[in-house]
C-alpha cells in the first residue's frame, strides 16, 4: 500500500502579545501573523496542496488581528511610525488632530490604515471612543507646537498623555509606548545649565510636562516602554542606534527614522517592558541587535 507524501511543517513568524494581565510579565501568547506574511508563502508541501480549511482559517486569523494606535500620527515622527507599522504588516489606527490633513500626508489607500479623530487635549472618553476595542497597543507621538501659549506644553505634553493612559483603562490596553526626551530629567542630572535643557523648557517648561507625564505611566501600572531621543533629525540615519539607562545621556541627535524603529522594535520585543531608554545616534558605535539593545538596559 503507497504512503502519502509527508507534510512539512513550517513555523510561521509571529509577534509577541502586547496585552499583560501581570504588572511585571508580558504574556506568552503572540501577535496572528501580519497580513502581508501570506501562509502560502511560508507553507510548502510536498506531494500535497494546502487544503481550503487551511487557508480559511489563516485569513480568518489574519482579518481578526488587532491595530495598534498612533497618537500624533500626522507629525514629523509620528508619520514614521505609522509607515514603519504598516511596512512590518501591523494594522495601524492613526488618532488626529486634523482629518483633511491626515489624508494627504498618509498612505490614506492602504487598507491596513485606519484614520480617526483623536486629540488628546479633549479627555480621555473621547480618545476611548477612538482607540476603541480593537487596539492592541497605544503609541504616543504627539507633542505641542511652540507659541505663546505656555500652557501648551502642560496640555498636550503632559494632560494629554495622561488622558491618553487613562483611555487605554478603559479600552483595556495594556501596552504604551511613549517618545519622550533626554534631558526631561536634567535638573536631578545636574544640567540646569545645559543649553539644550535651558532651551527645551523656554516654551512653558516642556521637559518638565513631559518628566511629570512619565511619572504618571510609571505609576499606572501599564506595561510601558519609555523612549527618550536626543535631538531630532529629520534626515536618514547617518550612524547606529546606542542605547542607554534613563538620566544618562545629555547630548547627542538621532534621526526620526531611527526613533519610530526603535518604537516598532518595542512592541516586538518582552525586554522592551517596563523600561526608560534613552538613545542617539553614533556613526562609530557598532550595530546591535534590538533584542540586546533592550536586554541590556535593566528595569527600575
Amino acid at each position: 500500500m503507497s504512503m502519502a507524501a509527508p507534510l512539512t511543517i513550517v513555523r510561521i513568524p509571529t509577534f509577541h502579545n502586547l496585552r499583560s494581565h501581570s504588572p511585571k510579565r508580558p504574556l506568552n501568547k503572540h501577535f496572528t501573523a501580519p497580513s502581508s506574511l501570506s501562509l502560502l508563502s511560508f507553507a510548502k508541501m510536498e506531494g500535497s496542496e494546502i487544503t481550503e480549511q487551511v487557508a480559511e482559517k489563516a485569513g480568518e486569523d489574519l482579518r481578526a488581528k488587532k491595530k495598534i494606535f498612533v497618537a500624533g500620527a500626522t507629525g514629523s515622527t509620528g508619520k514614521r511610525i505609522v509607515e514603519q507599522l504598516l511596512a512590518k504588516g501591523f494594522a495601524v489606527k492613526a488618532g488626529v488632530r486634523d482629518l483633511d490633513k491626515a489624508r494627504t500626508t498618509l498612505s490614506s489607500t492602504n487598507p491596513s490604515l485606519q484614520i480617526v479623530k483623536a486629540d488628546v487635549t479633549e479627555g480621555s472618553d473621547k480618545l476611548a471612543q477612538a482607540i476603541g476595542d480593537d487596539s492592541e497597543a497605544v503609541v504616543c507621538a504627539t507633542g505641542f507646537r511652540p507659541g505663546w501659549d505656555l500652557l501648551a506644553p502642560w496640555k498636550v505634553d503632559n494632560f494629554g498623555t495622561v488622558n491618553l493612559v487613562e483611555a487605554c483603562r478603559k479600552r483595556n490596553v495594556n501596552r504604551f509606548i511613549l517618545i519622550s526626551s533626554i534631558l526631561v530629567n536634567g535638573a536631578a542630572m545636574g544640567q540646569l545649565l545645559n543649553p539644550a535643557y535651558i532651551f527645551l523648557n523656554v516654551f512653558g517648561l516642556t521637559l518638565v510636562a513631559k518628566l511629570q507625564a512619565e511619572k504618571y505611566i510609571r505609576k499606572s501600572g501599564i506595561n510601558y516602554t519609555i523612549i527618550r531621543p536626543g535631538g531630532l533629525r529629520n534626515d536618514p540615519p547617518t550612524g547606529n542606534v546606542v542605547m542607554k539607562p534613563e538620566d544618562t545621556l545629555y547630548e547627542g541627535s538621532i534621526s526620526r527614522d531611527q526613533v519610530a524603529e526603535v518604537a516598532v522594535e518595542a512592541l516586538a520585543y518582552p525586554e522592551a517592558s517596563y523600561k526608560v531608554v534613552e538613545i542617539v545616534s553614533r556613526p562609530d558605535a557598532p550595530k546591535r541587535s534590538y533584542h540586546d539593545l533592550f536586554g541590556s538596559i535593566k528595569q527600575r
